[in-house]
C-alpha cells in the first residue's frame, strides 16, 4: 500500500458564502463513489502545502474559486476511504475555504453534483460527525467575525 494511504491524511476545503441577505451557506458535492455529501478533500500532493492541496481540490471536485481563510486548519474529521477491497482509515485536515466563484466546467464536473445549504442543514447532510461539529462552529465562528453582518455580536 502506498505511504499516503497507509497514513491516512487529506486535506479538504471547507466552501462557505454569505448571501444577499446574511445567511450563510456551505457547498457540498456528492462523492464519486457512494453519492453521499461531502466537502472536497484530497490526499497531500509533494511540494504543496496543505491549504494549497485543499484550494485544488475545491477547483477538481467542484469548480470553485476562492480563497483560504486563516493560515490553519479549522479542524479535523475521520472517515473510512473505500478502495477497492479495503478501507483506509483517514483522518481529514479542513481549511476554510471562502468561494469567489464557481466556474462552468472543471475536471470532475461530470463525476458529482454540487449544491448550496444553508449551514444547519448542511451540518445534518454530512455523515460524518466530525465535519458535522466543524460546520456548526465555523459558521458561527464566521458569523461573530463577519464585519458586514450588522447582527455580529
Amino acid at each position: 500500500m502506498k505511504k499516503k494511504l497507509r497514513d491516512g491524511k487529506q486535506f479538504g476545503a471547507l466552501p462557505w458564502r454569505t448571501t444577499e441577505d446574511g445567511r450563510r451557506q456551505i457547498m457540498l458535492l456528492t462523492s464519486r463513489e457512494t453519492g453521499r455529501w461531502v466537502i472536497p478533500k484530497g490526499w497531500p500532493i509533494k511540494g504543496r502545502k496543505p491549504a494549497e492541496v485543499a484550494l485544488q481540490e475545491a477547483y477538481e471536485e467542484a469548480g470553485l474559486i476562492g480563497r483560504i481563510v486563516g493560515k490553519r486548519a479549522v479542524g479535523s474529521y475521520r472517515y473510512g476511504k473505500r478502495l477497492a477491497n479495503v478501507v483506509v482509515p483517514c483522518k481529514v485536515r479542513v481549511f476554510l475555504f471562502q468561494v469567489e466563484r464557481q466556474v462552468d466546467d472543471w475536471p470532475e464536473k461530470e463525476q458529482r453534483e454540487t449544491q448550496w445549504f444553508d449551514a444547519h442543514k448542511a451540518a445534518k447532510l454530512v455523515r460524518e460527525g466530525g465535519l458535522t461539529e466543524i460546520i456548526d462552529r465555523t459558521c458561527a465562528s464566521v458569523r461573530r467575525e463577519d464585519p458586514t453582518n450588522r447582527q455580529a455580536s
